[in-house]
């Protein structure tokens, strides 16, 4: 069975590449998928070396408070990048048991939020659930 996700309006990162923006990836917790793992380490990256576990969840590590693939303002695995980063600005919160456009990210009017994404973004919970990572109120995937 294979697992894909094709790219929509939210997931282009436009409004990133139109701003140059990579705020997201500075002291990122955003929580990989053991999909975005595999997709991750075919490309010949160790699971060490850009991935950390926490509490049975493994999350992107950080650098020197950059995401490890962050080169500059850009993402070295752009094209490979895990769900969560492909979905945000969209986010689940778990106290108002909703998704809704991080109040973080500087750019989240710009993006355009369609059925497909909250389908997504539905995805890729369930999916991490199986990793019980439902502990926090509130958590950027």
């Amino acid at each position: 069975m294979k697992f894909a996700m094709k790219l929509s309006a939210l997931d282009s990162g436009e409004p990133c590449l139109k701003h140059n923006c990579a705020l997201c990836c500075h002291e990122t917790k955003m929580y990989l998928t053991w999909l975005d793992i595999n997709r991750i380490v075919k490309l010949g990256y160790s699971l060490r070396s850009f991935a950390e576990r926490s509490e049975g969840i493994w999350r992107l590590k950080n650098i020197g408070g950059r995401c490890f693939f962050l080169e500059g303002s850009k993402c070295k695995i752009y094209k490979f990048r895990p769900y969560g980063c492909r979905l945000y600005p969209l986010v689940y919160d778990q106290e108002m048991k909703r998704a809704k456009l991080d109040n973080l990210c500087p750019h989240k009017e710009e993006f355009i939020v369609q059925g497909d994404d909250l389908r997504r973004l539905i995805f890729v919970l369930k999916i991490l659930s199986m990793g019980n990572v439902f502990k926090k109120s509130s958590y950027i995937l």
